[in-house]
């Protein structure tokens, strides 16, 4: 599906339920599961940076959406454009996603997409989140997931989106689907993707619990793929596209959507009833009473 089909007006078609985590929340066992709000930056500054090395075929894709890069919808339009174009671009054989934020990848979903809002905003939210997922999971590149920073929920989806992961050896951090803390169920994709990544027992412990791992335990249960000191991310991940990249590309990809193409279909033949779900639970009037008091406990916070 095109993006021009899948998109209204400026907006993508994406939409996620995943968490509302924290950036703070990268302080490890200190702050359980927190909800993501941040301010509204700019509309006309770009929240998505992409460098493409045309020599060497790989893009970089810097998420630059301070503070803590949550998933808005014009922040999910800007990505589901940018990874569309270099898809379309058949010399971009890699993407490489990182962030441009101190201690945080992405902190997850930006509450403020979900609270207050029409039934139908939030919709067209959700829709952009499975848009999202859809997009990368699904991509021809290699996608390699810098992980310089925190990766709750969201975050974490979208890093497991990639077909490999690299993540800052800093035990501050932490990455993980953290749903359950917060009263809320991650979807089925969610689950599916993390089945795919760590196995099923796995997951069923980290998704029933709201487990949060730091990067020693995200390297041992298969979550990310390698360690690096945090000054080295980066570099190990273009290192690391060069290995991606020697493999014939139309054998890497049949092998890639032989393997995610069940987990794929999936979500696309169910994408409605997921959007109808999510927005049956995030517009109950309990859990717009629970938003409305989440936000005014970090106004007084920051008071």
């Amino acid at each position: 599906m095109s993006l021009r089909a899948a998109v209204s007006n400026k907006r993508c078609v994406s939409g996620l339920l995943s968490q509302l985590s924290s950036c703070s929340s990268h302080v490890r066992g200190r702050v359980p599961a927190v909800l993501v709000t941040q301010q509204r930056n700019n509309s006309t500054s770009p929240k998505i940076k992409v460098e493409f090395d045309q020599s060497r075929g790989v893009a970089i894709m810097q998420m630059q959406s301070p503070p803590v890069n949550s998933l808005s919808l014009d922040f999910l339009t800007e990505l589901c454009i940018s990874v569309e174009k270099l898809e379309m671009d058949k010399s971009c054989r890699g993407l490489i996603i990182t962030s441009s934020q101190p201690k945080v990848f992405s902190a997850g979903l930006d509450i403020m997409e979900m609270y207050g809002k029409s039934p139908e905003r939030c919709g067209e939210f959700w829709k952009a989140v499975q848009e999202m997922w859809l997009k990368i999971y699904s991509s021809n590149m290699v996608t390699i997931a810098a992980i310089n920073g925190s990766s709750p929920a969201g975050g974490c989806l979208m890093s497991m989106t990639c077909d490999y992961r690299i993540m800052a050896d800093n035990p501050r951090y932490s990455i993980g689907l953290n749903e359950t803390q917060l009263g809320i169920v991650a979807p089925f994709w969610f689950k599916d993707t993390m089945v795919n990544t760590v196995g099923h027992r796995t997951t069923e412990m980290a998704l029933e619990l709201g487990l949060l791992y730091s990067p020693s335990e995200a390297l041992k249960i298969g979550l990310v793929d390698q360690l690096v000191p945090e000054d080295q991310v980066l570099t190990t991940a273009t290192q690391t596209m060069t290995k991606w990249l020697a493999i014939p590309d139309h054998a890497r990809q049949i092998s890639k959507s032989m393997m995610r193409k069940p987990t794929i279909d999936k979500l696309t033949s169910n994408r409605e009833a997921d959007i109808k779900n999510f927005v049956s639970f995030i517009t109950k009037d309990s859990i717009q009473k629970s938003l409305h008091m989440y936000l005014e406990m970090l106004k007084k916070r920051k008071g």
